[in-house]
């Protein structure tokens, strides 16, 4: 049985991919000190984590039903920490939210939110709703999240409103089991947030590699702006999984993010009239966390947003050539990726066609044949066999053997 649980539940934009990926890349190590990930392939804590709160996911939750019940049976059978990490667990009820404390048995239940202010939260997730066929403005956005009137409303603040999701997933721990992570300012080193989180952890002093190819990077106006204009002229009836990889994936998470780095695209940000309700929302929650005593790893006030320094670029009227620029670069990334599939289709038909042949061959050998030749592999394959087929090669060979005489007239 666990000592001990931590369980991570987001938020969702607050480098919690890199997190994992550090966390999967290091089960070994970590395991050597008695702290488990217990996961066989990167996503399954995702697939747990959806299964439990049964958020639409382009009809991947009905693929992962029972997964969150296995994933409790395993952390009650190991020893020791057991850390469990995945962001949309942020949007639990709070009863999902009670049976997945409750799913851990008599393991001390752990929680660890990262936090990071609205500031940047904002623009982050309506980039992440375009990255999900959203088509509405960074405008509509905004409008709808500050009157919390409207789907994108209700998606936005079950991940992002910090007391309530507290108040929904704290239920009856202790305040200093309740662990509270912030993200430094803008403009920190990138390794200050990861050790803040190894420091909530209690792995700060384990030899953690720290390699990772796995990032959600932001986008930038320009790319936004092009991954929305498709949005809005892309065929709906393109299934989900074929948007997430080519739209997602390949454009996105590969090219567009690679392309906002390397040209120093402009950053979509917190426009300056959006500022005095979040600043008012931010101090209220700080005083609120304050007050209700939870183990905080950095300093609540890294949940001021800090005013830009960058001009503000409205992702709304983006520069038509920086847009047509992603576009074209776009396009090479699809063509390249269409060329790879070709060859990668082609391989496949000649590896077709040459099973097809190697079928048609063993259809042409007559069935005795066929029969004595899969006994013969079957008994080749094993020591016992080998010794059945020795005893029965020496047997024709004594039958074969003429007898004494024979042939003599």
């Amino acid at each position: 049985m666990a000592r001990r649980v931590l369980l991570h539940i987001g938020t969702p934009k607050t480098a919690t991919t890199y997190l994992q990926d550090i966390l999967f890349r290091n089960r070994d190590v970590l395991e050597k000190h008695d702290v488990h990930y217990p996961v066989v392939h990167f996503d399954d804590h995702f697939r747990a984590a959806l299964d439990l709160t049964r958020r639409e996911w382009g009809g991947l939750e009905d693929e992962v039903v029972g997964e969150w019940d296995a994933l409790a049976a395993r952390t009650r059978s190991l020893g020791g920490t057991v850390i469990i990490s995945n962001e949309i667990l942020a949007g639990a009820s709070a009863e999902q939210a009670a049976r997945a404390v409750a799913s851990f048995g008599d393991a001390e239940v752990h929680l660890v939110l990262t936090v990071r202010d609205l500031g940047r939260q904002i623009p982050a997730e309506w980039q992440e709703t375009v990255k999900h066929y959203n088509t509405e403005t960074y405008a509509e956005f905004l409008r709808i999240i500050e009157s919390r009137q409207g789907r994108s409303a209700d998606l936005f603040w079950r991940v992002q409103h910090l007391p309530d999701i507290l108040e929904r997933w704290a239920g009856d721990l202790p305040p200093e089991q309740v662990h509270l992570v912030t993200a430094p300012p803008a403009g920190a080193r990138s390794d200050v947030l990861l050790g803040r989180l190894e420091q909530a952890f209690g792995i700060d002093d384990l030899p953690l590699a720290y390699e990772s190819n796995r990032t959600n990077a932001g986008l930038g106006v320009a790319e936004t702006a092009l991954i929305r204009m498709l949005n809005e002229r892309v065929d709906r009836s393109l299934p989900d999984i074929k948007y997430r990889y080519l739209v997602r994936e390949v454009l996105a998470h590969r090219q567009l993010a690679e392309r906002t780095t390397r040209t120093g695209s402009s950053r979509v940000t917190l426009p300056p009239d959006h500022r005095p309700w979040v600043d008012e929302l931010a101090e209220s929650w700080i005083a609120q966390l304050d007050t209700a005593g939870y183990a905080v790893t950095g300093d609540l006030a890294d949940l001021h947003p800090a005013p830009s320094r960058l001009e503000y670029v409205d992702p709304d009227h983006a520069d038509t050539r920086e847009v047509l620029a992603a576009a074209v670069e776009s396009i090479m990334a699809l063509v390249h990726e269409g060329s790879r599939m070709i060859v990668e289709e082609e391989e496949l038909r000649e590896q077709l066609h040459r099973a097809r042949a190697e079928l048609d061959l063993q259809r042409s050998i007559p069935l005795r044949r066929r029969v004595r030749e899969k006994a013969f592999d079957t008994l080749n394959g094993n020591a016992a066999g080998q010794k059945a087929l020795g005893a029965y090669r020496r047997l024709r060979g004594q039958v074969a053997r003429p007898l004494p005489g024979a042939g003599r007239h």
